[in-house]
């Protein structure tokens, strides 16, 4: 019995060591890679257009105007899909993920291993959470951008690359589904893993517009060490 007791064990603890070690390959792979800098592009680019990186901690956005010459947001997206309707909200934030993980899981306290596991593994769908702010003030969780035309350009290419669109060409919006007043969801292009997460999304964005990025991270924190947060 104890031999057979053993050889259960064994491939048992050489499964574990082996996941061990990938975990920590993939979290040595991340600390470092955020750490190498992909600089601005163009750093006397003309400062035309006002955006914002954001986190709450975890997820990042970036968030630009509603409105401008270049972009009406409010067109795709419109203020019809938020619950409240408020048109005078001034800002969009884009945060791209795994749609099973942002529908089903409003808050950590819902989060289930198997929704994890599918976001983690190429499993699941993407969805793009959209959410109009009246403002923003830049801070620790908040850094305030400068683009000039032809980046934000860029960047509204790479934003509206990431949606999914119907036969007529429009955006899927994700009926009955918002975390509050301000927000709504549509589906998207890519799958979320723990190779390109919501966090990669934004640093890819921010590569896009010619802005301070990351050679890669699946973090927010990875991002706002290159802005000095």
């Amino acid at each position: 019995m104890p031999s057979l007791i053993r050889k259960v064990l064994k491939p048992l603890g050489y499964a574990a060591g082996a996941l061990v070690g990938v975990a920590g390959l993939y979290l040595s792979a991340a600390f470092v890679l955020s750490r190498i800098p992909v600089e601005k592009a163009d750093p006397n680019a003309s400062p035309d257009v006002l955006v914002y990186l954001h986190t709450n901690g975890v997820h990042t956005d970036i968030v630009v105007p509603v409105k401008n010459p270049q972009m009406d947001w409010s067109q795709p997206l419109p203020y019809s899909n938020i619950p409240s309707g408020d048109t005078t909200l001034r800002y969009i934030a884009f945060g791209w993920g795994d749609k099973g993980f942002y529908l089903d899981t409003p808050t950590w306290a819902d989060l289930k291993v198997s929704t994890a596991l599918v976001a983690a593994f190429w499993l699941g769908t993407s969805a793009m959470h959209t959410t109009y702010l009246h403002s923003l003030v830049p801070g620790p969780d908040t850094v305030p951008l400068y683009l000039s035309k032809a980046e934000y350009a860029r960047l509204i290419a790479y934003i509206k690359a990431s949606f999914r669109y119907d036969a007529a060409g429009r955006t899927q919006h994700i009926k009955g589904h918002s975390y509050g007043r301000d927000d709504a969801f549509y589906e998207a292009h890519r799958v979320y893993s723990f190779i390109y997460t919501c966090n990669t999304w934004t640093n890819d964005a921010l590569k896009a517009c010619g802005q301070k990025a990351c050679l890669w991270t699946p973090s927010d924190s990875g991002i706002f060490y290159q802005y000095g947060k």
